[in-house]
């Protein structure tokens, strides 16, 4: 048996390191695709006035999640997952840089299918994200939620819509509108926030508060929330 301070166990402790450390640019890279992708769904769905969500929505607005691409699929099990990031208001009024989460959620009945939608989440008080940062939320359970009106009047929203504390957008195949996403689960993706800003301990707070310097495509999604809700 090979001690593991011999020759062979010390080449295996360096190919270990040597692969995380080359892994590490490779996770970045992905995590910079998925915030300019973020930034594409949004842009894509403020594009027609009459069919995005209302100004005044985002302009009053706390915090709001992009996330591309959640993949939903179906076979009697069905469940929901995707990746994408989370933004607050600061101080001065303007918006934070992006923090990773995640949504998930499962169902069980006679279904067939799969589907890849684009959500966006629109929270309109603090205290939702201050939950969301301590650790896993539910939507529906730890915060109502509801499908948000679209266009640029908000007079014919319900009661419901008006009392939720999140409001919830899809868009799939072209088509935008609210959905339904009540029992789908928040997460901070505490690593993927490591990678994209290079600080193994980075906390939500840190990258909220501004302690932590975005990269450019960080930049790039703030200036494109500040055109929609300033």
């Amino acid at each position: 048996m090979i001690k593991p301070n011999g020759p062979t166990g010390v080449m295996a402790a360096l190919l270990a390191t040597a692969v995380l450390i080359l892994s590490v640019p490779a996770h970045a890279s992905e995590l910079e695709t998925t915030v300019k992708q973020a930034t594409a769904v949004l842009d894509k769905i403020m594009e027609i006035p009459e069919s995005a969500i209302p100004p005044s929505l985002l302009s009053n607005a706390y915090g709001i999640a992009i996330i591309p691409g959640v993949v939903k699929g179906a076979f009697i099990i069905g469940g929901r997952y995707g990746e994408g990031v989370l933004l607050i208001r600061n101080r001065g009024g303007g918006w934070s840089n992006p923090s990773f989460l995640s949504i998930g959620g499962g169902s069980f009945g006679w279904q067939i299918g799969g589907q890849s939608t684009d959500v966006i989440l629109v929270f309109k008080s603090q205290r939702s994200v201050d939950d969301i940062k301590k650790g896993k939320f539910t939507l529906g359970a730890d915060a109502a939620v509801a499908a948000g009106p679209v266009g640029r009047r908000v007079e014919g929203a319900t009661d419901v819509m008006l009392k939720a504390e999140i409001l919830s957008y899809s868009r799939s195949r072209g088509f935008f509108a609210g959905v339904s996403l009540e029992g789908s689960v928040l997460n901070i993706l505490w690593e993927d926030n490591a990678a994209y800003y290079g600080r193994p301990n980075v906390t939500a707070d840190d990258i909220f508060s501004g302690r932590v310097r975005g990269p450019a495509s960080a930049d790039a999604l703030r200036r494109s929330l500040e055109n929609y809700a300033p």
